[in-house]
């Protein structure tokens, strides 16, 4: 485990001392990347390092939960809230009887009510904004009870009760000027797709080991790997939704957490483990091989700024956060190499990124790239449900 004074804790402490002199300039307060990364900075340094940590979750608190006030994990929404009161906690732990609050909140009925089983949107199913991301936040930083993860599960186990997946047919779209590709089609990825179901399924699965969600994954999981092709590079990957025709010519060049085979190959790993199917595990791990042995920074990252080059959604922090999971819990030394690599990029990119203008949220902002380097290097791993990981 890092030193104090290793260069990753050292870069962790810096940002959490600027941003906690100007919190003014924080939008999203509900996000948990804050908490997250004074929650590690705290493990793996010593009493000043925890002084920091703790002086940061602090401030944070004193916002949190303002903002959208969707139920989501993300964009402001109150399941992020969640595991920033849970792992801030760890720091203050007067704020678990806010997080037990919140979590019976979000566990209700009245949450569970506005979601739809047909025509949905995000909100209705994703890990963003939607059940997945609220199943996957009351895993994060805790050790939840079966009744707790009821209503997310019971509604992502009904959205998936057929083998075509049709429930999960966006409706609301057709309009949209950003998202009407997606219309009647079912979303592959993490953060707005099946994967991310998976992920959220997976996770209830190994809680409540209900028959009726191990189901749902076998419809998924099968639907999922149907949609997979192989590019020009030789990659085995997912288009961003459903095939409606011939698979895409050339290579795919969005490889991350959110899409593409990242993601996609470790929710269907995951999955396979806890249903204790070995055939389907060693497809996914081979799909995830083609890339981790194929990755070039040079052509899979891509982006205008850090959140997009280096950050957990699209950039190489949650690639490494992936390559991490494979390497720790399926032991693929292409994984490995390939975290290798990306620690190495993020050391040598995050010091001058961090010095520019750069969100303090988890998904896109500094304290994710900086959590992911953290835990590949030893940190504690308890906020991974964030990202669908262990």
């Amino acid at each position: 485990m890092d030193t104090p004074h290793d260069p990753v804790v050292d870069l962790s402490l810096a940002h959490l001392e600027k941003w906690t002199a100007q919190p003014h300039e924080t939008p999203a307060p509900s996000d948990p990347g804050i908490p997250v990364l004074a929650h590690l900075v705290a493990a793996t340094g010593g009493p000043e390092a925890t002084a920091t940590a703790a002086r940061a979750v602090a401030v944070w608190a004193r916002t949190a939960g303002r903002g959208p006030g969707h139920p989501g994990l993300y964009d402001g929404g109150l399941a992020g809230t969640l595991v920033g009161l849970r792992l801030g906690a760890r720091l203050h732990p007067a704020l678990h009887r806010a997080a037990d609050r919140l979590r019976d909140h979000l566990t209700g009925e009245a949450v569970a009510t506005v979601w739809r089983t047909a025509d949905v949107a995000f909100p209705d199913y994703d890990l963003i904004t939607g059940p997945a991301g609220i199943l996957l936040a009351l895993c994060a930083g805790a050790d939840p009870k079966a009744p707790e993860l009821h209503r997310p599960a019971h509604h992502l186990t009904a959205l998936c009760d057929h083998a075509d997946l049709w429930r999960l047919r966006t409706g609301q779209y057709a309009d949209h000027p950003h998202l009407s590709w997606t219309q009647g089609r079912v979303n592959t990825g993490v953060g707005h797709g099946v994967a991310g179901v998976v992920t959220a399924l997976t996770a209830a699965l190994r809680y409540t080991g209900d028959p009726g969600a191990a189901q749902a994954l076998r419809h998924a999981t099968r639907w999922l790997a149907t949609r997979s092709y192989v590019d020009e590079r030789g990659v085995r990957t997912w288009p961003g939704a459903g095939l409606d025709g011939p698979p895409p010519a050339g290579a795919n060049p969005r490889q991350a957490w959110c899409y593409g085979t990242p993601g996609v190959a470790w929710a269907l790993w995951d999955a396979a483990d806890a249903l204790g199917d070995r055939e389907a595990a060693d497809w996914a791990l081979t799909a995830f091989g083609t890339l981790a042995e194929r990755y070039d920074e040079g052509f899979h990252l891509f982006g205008d700024g850090p959140a997009d080059l280096l950050g957990l959604c699209h950039g190489a922090a949650g690639v490494l956060a992936v390559a991490d999971a494979f390497d720790r819990h399926a032991h693929l030394p292409a994984a490995a190499a390939l975290g290798s690599r990306l620690t190495a990029h993020l050391r040598a990119r995050l010091p001058e990124a961090l010095g520019t203008p750069w969100p303090p949220g988890l998904l896109t902002g500094a304290p994710g790239a900086l959590s992911a380097l953290l835990t590949a290097r030893g940190a504690p791993r308890d906020w991974l449900p964030c990202l669908g990981l262990r």
